[in-house]
């Protein structure tokens, strides 16, 4: 009996059947590009197909060879390829004010200017002052496309607007160590760029211990900046560090602060006790946010100091000072002359860590009804949301947790008791003992 024949078939690049058409839609979503693939979905693992002259035609028809068929009747084809979820680099242009400037050349990292990193700060808080809206095909008066590489691209003065396939090309990979204001954190999925690929501006280290960053980003609904952890909230391990290769020097401009802006002179003179309560703004209310942050109050502080006074500033004084042992009106909340100096010269105990676990059998004991319920701030809000993104019930913070409450540690609260089998008031999102007690142990 003759042998069957092989014969190498490579499809056209311009294949009609609907397989080839869509691995080219998918190559091109991976790539960022339309290339002319020459792949077949038949042989998608070495791009071949081998044709069999059945042997079977040759047994039933005496000799007569039957090819088998390789391909699948051609059908419609759409030739509209689809674009980046960022846009593809482009030039700059600003449909809102008219061409801006004169385009460069995308994905050209030779054009990248220089630029001091106090510079690209400053640069990434006109859009958070402006609280520019999140949009993937929109473009700001200055011409940068408004989602998040359009910020980056912002940011550095790149120029062009690139997309988070293309950053890179105007950078260089540095390690966790070396990163400092103006430098970025991407990550890219290059299967699938509409999933999680996104892109920040590293800020500085929002703790000793290096384990959460101030990261400016652009997002919905607009350009925030915020305490994140590192590397960020989903998929941490594929954020990789880079620094712009256009930046001026390695190191933090002199009189700059860890987030990248100029520093405020440290007051080290307390500045009066009716500096701090509600109703005040001020610098020293900044000041002191930034001193407790470095004592171990990040907790407090999921936005990053502010210079207007919140129940947080009164929460993570009275941390501290419960830390040195004070008890009564010496922890109250509202800094006084000792805890300033203290904060200021860097003595006395840090805030400790919130306990894992404190109470009878090994479960962290419960705060009490009051404390999860609408404006109130308190630790055991954040440990209560770690647990809960522990359980798996985390899908409705978008940031966070932190220590005030809201209506995403609600949600997340009522779909772990309703996973208990309750309902009715018995899942109306507000923790009691036995919530909690299940929840932590």
């Amino acid at each position: 009996m003759p042998m069957p024949v092989f014969q190498e078939y490579e499809p056209a690049g311009d294949c009609a059947c609907k397989g080839c058409a869509q691995r080219r839609r998918s190559l091109a979503r991976a790539r960022a590009i339309a290339p002319r693939d020459g792949g077949h979905p038949s042989a998608r693992g070495a791009r071949r197909a081998l044709v069999l002259a059945t042997a079977a035609g040759v047994v039933l028809s005496g000799g007569g060879v039957a090819a088998a068929r390789t391909t699948p009747p051609p059908g419609p084809v759409s030739h509209d390829e689809p674009g980046s979820p960022q846009g593809r680099p482009a030039p700059l242009h600003g449909p809102k004010g008219g061409p801006v400037g004169k385009p460069g050349a995308p994905g050209a990292p030779s054009a990248a200017k220089r630029i001091d990193r106090s510079t690209i700060i400053n640069r990434a808080k006109l859009w958070l002052d402006a609280k520019v809206p999140y949009s993937m095909s929109e473009y700001w008066t200055d011409g940068y496309r408004q989602d998040c590489s359009g910020y980056v691209s912002m940011a550095w003065n790149l120029g062009t607007n690139e997309w988070t396939g293309s950053l890179h090309t105007f950078a260089t990979r540095i390690t966790k160590d070396e990163l400092l204001p103006g430098d970025m954190l991407l990550f890219h999925n290059p299967a699938d760029p509409n999933k999680g690929s996104h892109v920040t501006l590293f800020g500085g280290w929002a703790d000793e211990s290096r384990t959460h960053y101030i990261a400016y980003e652009q997002t919905k609904p607009a350009t925030r900046k915020q305490v994140t952890p590192y590397g960020y909230w989903n998929n941490a391990a594929k954020y990789l560090p880079y620094r712009f290769n256009g930046v001026t020097g390695g190191i933090v401009p002199e009189g700059q602060g860890p987030d990248g802006k100029p520093a405020t002179p440290v007051a080290k003179a307390f500045p009066g006790a009716a500096t701090f309560g509600p109703g005040r703004t001020g610098d020293h209310i900044e000041q002191l946010g930034r001193m407790l942050i470095d004592r171990g109050a990040l907790r407090f502080y999921p936005q990053g100091a502010s210079r207007r006074w919140t129940d947080a500033d009164r929460l993570a004084t009275q941390a501290f000072q419960r830390a040195q042992g004070w008890t009564g009106a010496d922890a109250d909340g509202t800094p006084g002359a000792h805890t300033w100096r203290l904060l200021v010269e860097r003595q006395g105990k840090d805030i400790p860590p919130v306990p894992e676990t404190a109470g009878p059998g090994g479960v962290r004991a419960y705060p009490g009804a009051a404390v999860f319920r609408p404006g109130s701030a308190h630790d055991a809000v954040t440990a209560l949301g770690r647990m809960l993104l522990a359980k798996g019930f985390g899908t409705y913070y978008t940031s966070g947790p932190g220590p005030r409450w809201g209506e995403a540690d609600r949600r997340a609260v009522e779909a772990f008791q309703r996973a208990q089998g309750w309902r009715g008031a018995a899942a109306d999102g507000y923790p009691g003992p036995e919530t909690w007690r299940r929840l932590f142990a």
